[in-house]
This record gives structure tokens, C-alpha cells and sequence, in this order.
């Protein structure tokens, strides 16, 4: 059975009660589902480039709340969306509604179609959550592309109710219509001055009305738009989510996820879309993650100081690493990543992986030790006392102890998953630039020079080859 009977029916035996920080009051709560099942959403990435470690702390949020639901006894429903189209790329700027798309401006770039960057990032995206543990299997993944109907239908009920004006370069939501605009973090927008959305955009009734619907500048120019009532156009980035978690999970949620640069604008944005149709509350409980900065600085593709995941498994470290250093922080505490810190990360994983491996099988679950470690966990997701639990009792804890402390950390100490397989192209199989690209890449490697290492992973993925770099060496499959 796996543990002590007091932890058998655990949402009604002696399990703490599950708190957790609601963004929205500012309060830490007791958490209690609207029903049995629990409805959670996390925003998950644009597409357009692979994705950093700072973009990754958010979906390893999600499944350690996941996985601590599923321990505390609550059958959970997973979406984690996927933006295709209407990312702008003047989101980042503050304003959502300015510059190209994102996946527009990728392809143009790299030379290809946008639904080919897509399916490529997308991929690399799946491979780093298999790599930290995420089951895939209990998420729904839906792509944007996928819901334009959804999103038009959304935008035309936002119409018929007032909420929606049309001006020269799209559909606007009118955010003088709903008065608690700006609840979620206790926005101040009398503090915030039109600034460049107006001067950019001086049709628009009001600095924070936000775009449901963009027109094509001309028809045919986009490789993605599609024929609405309004006109050939795109989604509005913030529709998209709305759309997605209405079909998906229905009117109201229970847990919607995301990072803490989302508060302010696009989660708000959320809010005001659903309650607007609906008239109800729209997410009970809202969650932040904090970022990831590296010397202080934050993680940002736009300066350069970007680490991703395949860049710590090529310095010969476990993926999983990267899981057991983000566990070490409080999810909304921020985290400045070192190679160092990984390096310890990497030491300490091993070593709780051998204590697991070494201790005896057999005997019952250590139940005063976890419900001391459950206690930690119920405290809005306190990994680090959680780990520090662990690490302060090791060496009287059994492994059926640890494998129950294991089902939230995920840490993978009793890890049954079936190795990932590769339809693995023999190197006497590869084109000749392809196999000197890779020679290349193997001395890079060898020799430590990440950076050339890097740069020659992407010319070989240009080349329709995924790389999977293993004990073995190198492994290369056709995507």
C-alpha cells in the first residue's frame, strides 16, 4: 500500500492542510477546489526559439503543484498551452500589441515556414521536460493554431456584450468597461502613463486597452492569418489562453500558472476577457513563479546571457540537476544560476541517489517523518525545508521512505520511466557535411568549448537532425 494507514485516504485522513500564496489577495490560503477534480492551466511557451532555464522554472512549478495534489489525493486536469501565432514582439516592452510576430519574425529569419519552427521548438520544448521528469502523458498541450474558431467566437460574445471597439489595426478590448482591471498584484494604473502605446497607437480609448483581434497590414503578407468577422487577421496574444482554458477546462479554474513578469499585463489581460463574458470569477488561485537571474542579471535572449538545458547535460551533468537546484529555492523567491551552484546540485543529487540505492528494501514508510516533511510541502510549496528534511534525517530513512518523499521532489530515486527511445541514424548514414559537423561537434565537446559546441547543434538541427548528447557520445535522429 505504500504507507502507514494514517496517510491511506489522505484528504480526509491526517495530511496537512494544502496552502497555497493566491497572487491575487496577496494571502496565503488553504486551498480547496471548486470540485472534486482540480482544474489547473499553466501558460506555457512561444515557440519561436528553444526555450531557457528561466523559461523552464514555470513548467517545473506546475508539476511539483501537480504532484503534490496527487499526493494530498486530488485527481488533477492538466492544460499547458502552446503559442503558434500573436505573440508580439513588443510584448517585453509592456506593450502587446506593437511589433512583428514572434513566429513571423523567426521564420523570416531562419528561412523556413512558421508551423515548421513551430513543430521543430516545440520538440526541443517536449525533449527538456522528458529530461526534467515532467510526465507529459498528464498534460494537454494545446496549440493556439488549433482554437481560431474558439478565439473569434470569444472575441464576437466580448462584442455583443460592450466590451469590444474596433479601430484602424484591430479589435480592442475596452478596459474602461471593467472596473476591476488591474486586481491581480494590485496593479496602480493611474501610476502608468500612456507613454509609447499612445503615441504609437492613438486611436486607442485607453492606454491599457489590449488587442482581441490584429488585421493582417495586407493580405497575404502573413504566413499565418485567417478570415474573421471582422477581417483577415491573427489572435491577440491574451485571447488565445482564455479560448483555450474555456474549451479545455470550462468558465472557471482552479489554478492558473505563470511567471511573474505575466502579472501585470498579460494574466490581467486574462481576467478581464473571461469575467467580462462570463460575469464569474475566472481563476481561484493564482501562482507566480519568481525569475532566474545569472550575476544578478535576468535571464533574457535579448542580452545574451541565456543557459539552456542541453548546455548543462554537454558539461556532463544530470538533467536532473537542474531539477534538484530549482527545488532548493522557493518558487517565488528569486534564483541567480552559477555553474557552480549546478555543479553542487549535480554532487548532491548523486548522493541522495546512492543513499536511496544503498539503503536496505523493505519495512513500512517512516510516518512521523512524513508527516514533518508533508508539513513543509503544505506550507505553500516549501521545497527547500522539504529537501533540508531529508538531508538532516538521511541516514535514518528507508527507501520506502524516501520513494514516498520522492512523489512530490520527482527527483527520480525509484524512476521506472522507460528509457526515451531514438530512431538513432548510423553515423555512416549521415550526409557528409553532417557527419563533419558532427566530428566537429564530438572534439568541441571533448575539448570544452561549449560555445562552438552550441553553434554546431544548430546547424546540424538546420540540417532536420535532433541531437541527444549521452554517455555514449553523441546521438543523432532525423526529427
Amino acid at each position: 500500500m505504500g504507507i502507514l494507514s494514517l496517510f491511506t485516504s489522505k484528504k480526509q485522513s491526517g495530511m496537512p492542510a494544502l496552502k497555497l500564496h493566491n497572487t491575487l489577495s496577496g494571502e496565503t490560503e488553504r486551498f480547496e477546489p471548486l470540485n472534486g477534480t482540480v482544474k489547473m492551466y499553466n501558460c506555457g511557451p512561444t515557440v519561436y526559439e528553444e526555450q531557457h532555464i528561466g523559461n523552464l522554472r514555470g513548467p517545473l512549478l506546475a508539476n511539483t503543484l501537480r504532484k503534490t495534489l496527487e499526493v494530498w489525493g486530488y485527481p488533477v486536469k492538466h492544460v499547458s498551452n502552446i503559442t503558434d501565432v500573436g505573440h508580439l514582439t513588443g510584448d517585453n516592452a509592456g506593450d502587446a500589441d506593437l511589433g512583428e510576430d514572434r513566429m513571423e519574425a523567426s521564420a523570416k529569419k531562419r528561412g523556413v515556414s512558421a508551423q515548421e519552427i513551430a513543430e521543430t521548438i516545440t520538440q526541443l520544448y517536449f525533449n527538456d521536460l522528458d529530461s526534467l521528469g515532467i510526465d507529459r502523458g498528464k498534460i494537454e498541450f494545446p496549440r493556439a493554431t488549433a482554437y481560431i474558431q474558439e478565439q473569434i467566437a470569444l472575441v464576437k460574445t466580448l462584442e455583443e456584450k460592450g466590451y469590444a471597439y474596433i479601430i484602424d489595426d484591430g479589435v480592442y478590448f475596452d478596459t474602461s468597461k471593467f472596473a476591476a482591471y488591474g486586481k491581480l498584484g494590485a496593479i496602480n494604473l493611474g501610476g502608468q502613463k500612456d507613454g509609447a502605446r499612445v503615441e504609437e497607437n492613438m486611436q486607442k480609448k485607453n492606454a491599457h486597452d489590449f488587442a482581441l483581434w490584429k488585421f493582417s497590414p495586407k493580405r497575404g503578407e502573413r504566413q499565418q492569418e485567417w478570415q474573421s468577422p471582422w477581417g483577415v487577421g491573427f489572435p491577440g496574444w491574451h485571447i488565445e489562453c482564455t479560448a483555450m482554458i474555456f474549451t479545455l477546462l470550462g468558465k472557471q479554474i482552479d489554478i492558473h500558472l505563470g511567471g511573474i513578469d505575466l502579472v501585470p499585463i498579460h494574466h490581467n489581460n486574462e481576467i478581464a476577457q473571461a469575467e467580462a463574458a462570463t460575469g464569474k470569477p475566472f481563476v481561484r488561485y493564482w501562482m507566480h513563479n519568481a525569475f532566474i537571474t545569472i550575476e544578478g542579471k535576468r535571464l533574457s535572449k535579448s542580452q545574451g546571457n541565456t543557459i539552456y538545458l542541453h548546455q548543462i547535460i554537454e558539461r556532463g551533468f544530470s538533467p536532473m540537476a537542474l531539477r534538484y537546484w530549482y527545488l532548493t529555492g522557493h518558487y517565488r523567491s528569486p534564483m541567480n544560476f552559477t555553474w557552480e551552484a549546478i555543479e553542487g546540485a549535480d554532487t548532491a543529487l548523486k548522493r541522495l541517489v546512492r543513499a536511496y540505492l544503498e539503503t536496505p528494501e523493505g519495512g513500512k514508510p517512516d510516518a512521523t517523518f512524513l508527516q514533518e516533511f508533508y508539513k513543509a510541502v503544505a506550507n505553500d510549496l516549501d521545497t527547500p525545508k522539504a529537501l533540508a528534511l531529508v538531508w538532516e534525517h538521511i541516514k535514518n530513512l528507508n527507501q520506502a521512505t524516501l520513494a514516498e518523499a520522492d512523489k512530490v521532489l520527482g527527483l527520480g530515486l525509484d524512476d521506472t520511466r522507460p528509457p526515451q527511445k531514438l530512431a538513432v541514424v548510423e553515423q555512416s548514414d549521415l550526409p557528409e557535411d553532417v557527419q563533419m559537423l558532427a566530428k566537429e561537434r564530438e572534439a568541441a565537446r571533448e575539448s570544452k568549448d561549449f560555445d562552438k559546441s552550441d553553434n554546431l547543434r544548430e546547424q546540424i538541427e538546420a540540417q532536420g537532425y535532433n541531437i541527444k548528447d549521452t554517455p555514449e557520445g553523441q546521438k543523432l535522429s532525423k526529427k
